[in-house]
């Protein structure tokens, strides 16, 4: 007998999972950690092994798209192992590989990743102007992502970029960033910013509701409803004037949960059933148990009967915390 499906206690058939690699990146993102950063000592990172092993549990028990995530991913030595070990199962179970990446070495390794059997990435990218992306990055690293980004299509991957919508730093950019992406041939979805983890910013300054965004840009071009689903939590429309499609991620102003397909993994192999929740299962505690198979079953198990119904995200004013106290960069982007 084949293993059960993935089906949470809301009826919610879980199919997509997000596995993070490592909580380490080369970019210091303001909205995302802090300049110093301490990151998790490398004794407590799931090994590659263990990491396969996980993904190919999961793909047994009915998820067919797998998301590499980080932190940076790229920057995890042995990453592309993973990723060939995995490309492997694509047409058996699995039907697609995919990772989000900043682009700063994308250029290196766009060509493997193909190969590898990837066909698409997301490359984050918040602004075209270097100084502003210095500022928010904490590191001019423009050009690299840029390149990577050429050499990404170059090699014939499909690339989706995610922007961040920030009040005050590059809401007036957004519609030049359309327009320069649809030229380019690339998707684009802006997100609204996440309450996730202290920051040594205050997020609410920045936090620009994507109503609003929507708004604006209805005044500049003509925006069209599209069914497409790409199997996250965006939603489209098609900007008639660059002929190109438009995403909306919307955590705060419109909650998406009712069809979550999706958990995630962090890179010392916890389970979080929900982005914007605290509720939890160890894997890692399974994976090194006497009886691994068992013990990864009962706790998948018990993370389907403890996904929420949906998240409770929240962003407040100046000296409030943050809705949740871990950052982006330990549950994986």
């Amino acid at each position: 007998m084949s293993p059960a499906p993935l089906i949470d206690q809301f009826q919610r058939r879980i199919t997509y999972l997000r596995l993070s690699v490592t909580d380490r990146c080369d970019l210091r993102c303001t909205y995302c950690m802090p300049e110093r950063q301490r990151f998790l000592p490398k004794a407590e990172v799931l090994s590659l092994e263990e990491l396969h092993r996980l993904a190919l549990g999961f793909i047994a028990r009915g998820v067919t798209k797998i998301r590499l995530t980080g932190g940076e991913p790229l920057g995890r030595r042995d990453m592309i192992e993973l990723v060939q070990a995995l490309g492997r199962k694509l047409g058996d179970g699995l039907e697609e590989l995919t990772l989000t990446t900043n682009g700063t070495r994308l250029a290196e390794f766009a060509a493997p990743l193909f190969e590898a059997g990837v066909r698409r990435v997301n490359v984050s990218l918040d602004t075209l102007d270097r100084d502003t992306f210095t500022r928010l990055a904490r590191r001019d690293q423009l050009p690299a992502v840029l390149e990577g980004i050429a050499a990404a299509r170059a090699a014939g991957l499909a690339v989706k970029l995610n922007t961040v919508a920030l009040k005050g730093v590059n809401e007036d950019e957004i519609p030049a960033l359309i327009a320069w992406a649809h030229g380019q041939g690339l998707e684009l979805t802006l997100i609204e910013v996440m309450p996730l983890g202290e920051v040594e910013e205050d997020r609410f300054d920045h936090y620009l509701p994507l109503t609003t965004v929507r708004a604006a840009l209805e005044q500049r071009f003509t925006l069209t409803d599209d069914p497409h689903r790409s199997g996250g939590p965006a939603r489209y429309v098609r900007v008639a004037e660059t002929g190109g499609r438009l995403g909306f991620i919307t955590p705060l102003t419109s909650n998406f949960c009712d069809g979550c397909n999706r958990v995630r993994i962090t890179t010392t192999g916890q389970l979080y059933a929900c982005l914007g929740g605290t509720e939890q299962v160890d894997l890692r505690a399974a994976l090194r148990a006497p009886d691994p198979d068992t013990a990864l079953a009962e706790a998948l198990d018990t993370a389907m009967r403890i996904k929420p119904l949906r998240h409770h995200f929240r962003i407040d004013a100046a000296g409030q915390a943050p809705a949740l106290a871990r950052h982006m960069s330990v549950t994986g982007g």
